[in-house]
């Protein structure tokens, strides 16, 4: 009798899990991986820093249709501050898809903040969806930013 019982656990169990929804596995936070940079030395307001990610997004809301709506974080660790920027949509706006693809992003004008020939900085950056949620944050390696000759 316990055998039956066991065994039916099982298959009660099977069931259940074979019948989730796939949208309650979805993941509707976006998440980011950093791939990389175009270059890790950099003369300041001449050069444009060009990082590459990868986004994912459970339910494709990322990006605003209101260019007045920032959704990119990115702070470079020698000031106080995050700068925001806009992105625009990433999946037709009114559909709820899973979401997978590269974002290049061009930081431009760097430039130093002392009186140095150099100076270092990592960038931290991170995505909000349309439904207010924040991606995890990545940030990149060391980036040297040289004085302009």
């Amino acid at each position: 009798m316990n055998k039956y019982y066991s065994i039916s656990f099982l298959f009660i169990l099977l069931v259940s899990m074979l019948s989730c929804s796939k949208d309650s596995l979805v993941n509707v936070v976006p998440g980011i991986k950093y791939l990389g940079v175009s270059d890790d030395d950099i003369t300041e307001f001449d050069d444009s820093l060009i990082v590459d990610l990868e986004y994912s997004d459970g339910d494709g809301d990322l990006g605003e249709l209101n260019p007045d709506i920032n959704s990119l974080y990115i702070k470079d660790r020698r000031l106080a501050e995050a700068d925001f920027y806009f992105i625009k949509p990433l999946a037709p706006p009114d559909s709820k898809i899973q979401i997978k693809g590269q974002l290049r992003i061009r930081i431009k004008n760097t430039f130093l903040l002392g009186t140095g020939n150099s100076e270092k900085t990592v960038f931290s950056i991170k995505l909000r969806d349309r439904a207010g949620n924040w991606s995890n944050t990545v940030e990149t390696h060391e980036i040297t930013i040289h004085k302009k000759p």
